[in-house]
Formats: C-alpha cells, sequence, structure tokens
C-alpha cells in the first residue's frame, strides 16, 4: 500500500514538472515578445525612415492582437479544451513572429506583429489558469513564480541576444528566434502536456477526467468546486457583493502595470540612445531592466508570502515610480544601471506579483474570470503605452519629462492596490492580502 501512495506522488510530481516546465517556456517566449520589438526599433527607425509616433503605433499592433485573443481565448477553450489551446496558441505566435523577418515595411510587418498577438494574447490566460490548477495548494505561490519568471527570463534574452546579433546579423534575426517553440515547447506539449480536469468535468466527461486523475495520481474532487467556472469566463462573478471595488481597482491597476511595461520594453533602448549612448550600451540597460526582474521575483515571492500581497505588490509599483523618476536626475551609469534594476522589478516583477495577487483574491468558481478580465482590460494600457511614448517623443517632449510621465502611472498603480480590501462574504475566509 505505501509503495502504491508513493508511486502516485511521483506520477503527481512529474506531471507538475510537465505542466511548469511547459507553461514556463511558453511563457518565457511571451517575454520575449515583450523586448524583442525594443531591441530592434533603434535599426527599424532609422531603415524605415517613419517618425516615433508612426513606430509607436506599430508596436501597439501587436497589443491589440493580444486584447482579442485574451477576451476570446475563453470561447475557444469551451470548444477545444486548454491542452489543444495552448498548444494552438504557441504554434500561432511562433509561425508569424518567424515572418516578421521576411517584411521590408512598416506596414507589413505592423499586420504580422497584429496576427503574432492573437496567439500570444491566449497563452497568458490558458497558462495560468492550468499552473494554478495543478499546482498543490500550499504550494500555489512558489510554483506559480517558478513559471512566471520566465516572462522576464525571456526579456533578458531577447536583450542578451540582441547586442551581439543585430550588428552582425541584422534585425531580422532575432524575429527568426521567434519560432525556437516550435521546436522547444511544442513537442513537449503534445507528447506529455495533460488536459485541464476542470475543462473535463465542466464539459460533462467525468469517466475521461477520473481516468486522467488515476493516471497523474491526483484527487479529482480537488478540481470539482472549480469545475463550473472553466466553461464560462464571463465578468459577472466578479461584481458580486464583496468583490466589486477590487475587481475595478484591479482593472486599474492592470492597465497601469502593462501601460509601463510595454512602453518601457519598446522605448528605453531609444530613449537611451537620443541620451548619447550606442546601441550597445542602450540595450545593455534593457538587459538590466530584465535582470533586475528576475531577481526581484525571488525576493517579492517570498515576501509576499510574509507580507501579504497587497503590501508588496503596492511596494513594487511605488519602487518603479521612485526608480523611474529619478532616471531624470542622474548621469552615472552605474545609478542608472541600479536605477533600471529596480525599475525592472516594479514593473515586469510587480505585474507577475499582480496576476498571482487577483488569481487568488477571487474564489475558484470565478479564478479564471478574475486573471482573464483583468489582463483584457490590462491590454488596453498595454496597447497605449509604446503609442504614448512615441507621441511624447514626436512631441519634443524632454527625456526628464517623459520619465516622469511614466513615473505618474507607477504611483498611481501603488494607490490602486494599497486601496484593495480583503474579500469578506458568508462562508468564506478572506485570502491574506
Amino acid at each position: 500500500m505505501s509503495s502504491g501512495l508513493q508511486r502516485r506522488g511521483e506520477l503527481s510530481g512529474r506531471s507538475l514538472t510537465v505542466v511548469l516546465v511547459t507553461c514556463g517556456l511558453s511563457y518565457l517566449f511571451d517575454g520575449y515578445d515583450l523586448v524583442v520589438y525594443g531591441t530592434t526599433l533603434p535599426t527599424l527607425l532609422a531603415e524605415w525612415r517613419v517618425s516615433p509616433a508612426v513606430a509607436g503605433a506599430v508596436g501597439s499592433y501587436a497589443l491589440i492582437g493580444m486584447l482579442i485573443g485574451a477576451l476570446a481565448v475563453g470561447s475557444v477553450t469551451d470548444l477545444l479544451g486548454r491542452r489543444r489551446v495552448l498548444i494552438g496558441c504557441v504554434t500561432w505566435f511562433s509561425v508569424f513572429t518567424a515572418l516578421c523577418a521576411a517584411t521590408s515595411s512598416p506596414e507589413a510587418f505592423g499586420a504580422l506583429r497584429f496576427l503574432a498577438g492573437l496567439g500570444l494574447g491566449g497563452v497568458l490566460p490558458t497558462l495560468n489558469a492550468l499552473t494554478i490548477e495543478y499546482a498543490p495548494p500550499r504550494r500555489r505561490n512558489l510554483v506559480y513564480v517558478s513559471m512566471a519568471v520566465g516572462y522576464p527570463v525571456g526579456g533578458l534574452l531577447a536583450a542578451t541576444l540582441a547586442i551581439p546579433l543585430i550588428p552582425a546579423s541584422g534585425w531580422q534575426v532575432m524575429y527568426l528566434i521567434g519560432a525556437t517553440p516550435l521546436l522547444v515547447v511544442l513537442p513537449l506539449a503534445v507528447r506529455a502536456l495533460p488536459e485541464s480536469l476542470e475543462y473535463l468535468l465542466a464539459r460533462g466527461r467525468t469517466d475521461q477526467a477520473r481516468a486522467l486523475a488515476d493516471r497523474l495520481g491526483v484527487t479529482l474532487e480537488a478540481a470539482e468546486p472549480v469545475a463550473a467556472a472553466a466553461a464560462g469566463g464571463g465578468p459577472k462573478p466578479l461584481f458580486a457583493a464583496g468583490y466589486r471595488a477590487a475587481t475595478v481597482l484591479f482593472w486599474l491597476a492592470a492597465f497601469c502595470s502593462l501601460l509601463l511595461v510595454y512602453a518601457l520594453n519598446t522605448w528605453l533602448p531609444q530613449l537611451m540612445r537620443q541620451s548619447g549612448y550606442p546601441l550597445g550600451s542602450a540595450l545593455s540597460f534593457l538587459l538590466v531592466f530584465n535582470v533586475g526582474a528576475i531577481l526581484g521575483l525571488f525576493l517579492g515571492g517570498p515576501a509576499a508570502d510574509r507580507f501579504g500581497q497587497r503590501a508588496v505588490t503596492a511596494t513594487g509599483f511605488a519602487l518603479a515610480g521612485i526608480s523611474v523618476a529619478l532616471l531624470a536626475f542622474t548621469g552615472s551609469q552605474l545609478a542608472l544601471y541600479l536605477l533600471f534594476a529596480v525599475g525592472g522589478y516594479g514593473t515586469v516583477g510587480t505585474q507577475t506579483l499582480l496576476n498571482a495577487f487577483v488569481t487568488g483574491y477571487y474564489p475558484g468558481s470565478a479564478r479564471a474570470a478574475g486573471i482573464g478580465w483583468a489582463l483584457g482590460v490590462g491590454r488596453l494600457g498595454g496597447i497605449l503605452g509604446p503609442f504614448l511614448g512615441g507621441v511624447l517623443l514626436t512631441a519634443g517632449m524632454p527625456l526628464g519629462g517623459i520619465f516622469f510621465v511614466f513615473a505618474a502611472v507607477a504611483l498611481a498603480g501603488a494607490l490602486l492596490i494599497a486601496a484593495v480590501r480583503p474579500a469578506r462574504l458568508p462562508g468564506r475566509v478572506a485570502a491574506r492580502t
């Protein structure tokens, strides 16, 4: 009997590893896509000879696609399941990202970035739901952060590769690398990624769900209370008494967070170039920005468990605002590196912590809807971010003024999260915030 229990634990651990690796690698290439346009933007501006406002608009096309993909993915998942949707979305964005390398005009490039964004938009809600479903409840935050660290790692990978590859091989190679998931993620997902038990139960496929649960060594009953949510995804539960105020605050905070993430990752290299730094040095600032996000997550995750997610997430926003504002006052390269590292944690790292906060705030029946709609509204900020940066540059705003605008957005995010209060519903113990 003991050997049987040990075998079930081994299978469960192996399955969790497959989910973590598959979702983490998918998240990594989502993070790669976040940064890749920023790394190529200085070169594209010189080649296309367009204004920063036009380049900012092109940078927003992928975000428009992501918004549509994020809002549509719930309906598609109802029909196909989370496993198939994740596989399909990864294949879709990989193909269209690689095709960007064959373009020679901003119009064609923008169209392909929009199409790639449709797939990218469907990836994040799907991998979030799969990871949280299969994570052991007592280690859910640790498991989530272990998976989500792929996002800044992907950004770091893009910034690191751009420094030697763009001067040597041109900007096109950065988008060809975007096809790597076809070789790395897809085979693993097709062969070993399990389907969502919540989805199977919601579709009435109980026998198949029980067989899968037995094979994986997990408890099926743990999935049953949230099965009804797997087929839904509408916003109505998010506005129930006790949740509606937090829902509005989360949506506004996600708007601020993704505006910062996409604006800064898009425009930091060009802003530093206009400050007099050569392309290699300008890209190194982007690299440090994403290193700061990675290192900060390893501190922010445990801190959230100890001090509460609200306090740590609000502090992250505040650190982003302070560090970005201070960029206007220092000319020391060492100080700039330090501020960029802190700013990377305060933006990219804080976005990851915010995702975990939102996901855990709602009960199981509204979990997928909570994170899906927060990210959907947040994408509006992501769309605005690159465009806003381009408009400010085209209008001739001094770099210090641009940094102050983004710092104000970060401080607004801190205030919004600080205003979130624990949900207090009858029969439910409020999650620690």
